[in-house]
């Protein structure tokens, strides 16, 4: 005689089932935690915080932006990759953690892939070249001939993968040698660019565009292809005559691995409204230059896996040894 299995034997799945979906729906129900593995001012910090207004005035609930930055992004993507996974910790992350790091550094302390949850695409945007307003060099042109009557002896600042790479990429196609100087983030590069204690750098528009509009900074190029709304009168580094130059930087959210995948859904939806929201457009989009760039969880592991190809193939070709 052959026996099966009695149905109540199924009941704890079913119920578990049950209960991660009632959860997900009554999600978020306490305050959720944006990590941001950069510096207060920086572009992922200034988007982080126009999301969580839009997310906390549909939800009723708190989102605290947590600063964790230094170690290229590490300290603050390792963070997020130990919290507990149950939505209520998401990593604001860019390119510089998810597709450029493993491609630089030889330890990095979480996997890219495997320590996280993808749970949707949130930008993609340009880098501006830019100078102090007392700079002698005036173009892009200006700055590749000086750069040759001293090679290896004029510097850029980086506090980013995206920034670093930009850099990189530049001195290959332009025939330069640069000195590169390494910063926890963006903002304490500027602010050293500001003091005259480097002389170039090429950063996202949201930390540059400010100090350009102030007359502090001067804008050289754009890294993108075509012209940024923000500076239209700013060639892009290519039309000023370092041909193939086109590199960006992109933000994407994250939740420790093994989230449950209705809580991921949810987050999803709400991250994706946040977005689209008047909110995120006149806080972040609308003054960065920054495209929305939405993503399902699925889409944005195939769009980190093409990217993380892409950024591996340029560094390389950079000939950037990793640290």
């Amino acid at each position: 005689m052959r026996f099966t299995k009695p149905p109540y034997l199924a009941l704890p799945a079913v119920c578990l089932a049950l209960s991660t979906a009632a959860s997900a729906a009554a999600f978020p129900d306490k305050p959720i935690r944006f990590v941001v593995p950069f510096a207060a001012g920086t572009a992922t910090d200034q988007l982080a915080r126009a999301l969580g207004q839009a997310v906390t005035l549909e939800t009723k609930q708190q989102v605290i932006v947590d600063n964790k930055p230094g170690g290229n992004g590490f300290i603050g993507a390792n963070e997020a990759a130990r919290a507990a996974p149950d939505g209520y910790t998401v990593l604001i992350a860019t390119n510089t953690t998810h597709a450029a790091a493993e491609h630089l550094y030889k330890k990095v302390p979480y996997d890219p892939v495997k320590s996280f949850v993808p749970i949707t695409g949130l930008g993609k945007g340009g880098q501006i070249m830019v100078v102090s307003a007392t700079s002698p060099v005036t173009s892009v042109g200006d700055f590749i001939a000086r750069a040759r009557k001293e090679p290896g002896k004029i510097t850029f600042g980086s506090g980013s993968s995206s920034s670093r790479v930009a850099g990189e990429l530049f001195q290959q196609l332009a025939g330069v040698q640069l000195l590169h100087v390494p910063y926890r983030s963006n903002t304490y590069a500027i602010t050293d660019l500001l003091g005259g204690q480097i002389q170039m750098m090429i950063t996202d528009t949201a930390t540059g565009m400010p100090h350009i509009k102030s007359g502090k900074l001067r804008a050289l190029g754009y890294s993108a292809s075509t012209r940024s709304a923000l500076a239209p009168t700013v060639p892009t580094i290519a039309e000023a005559g370092v041909k193939g130059y086109d590199v960006g930087y992109w933000f994407a959210a994250y939740a420790p691995a093994n989230t449950p995948q209705p809580v991921v859904a949810r987050l999803n939806e709400l991250l994706s409204r946040a977005a689209k929201s008047p909110t995120a457009h006149s806080g972040f989009y609308a003054t960065s230059g920054t495209e929305v760039f939405l993503t399902s969880p699925e889409g944005l592991a195939a769009f980190q896996q093409a990217e993380s190809k892409k950024w591996g193939e340029i560094i390389r070709k950079a000939g950037i040894e990793k640290e």
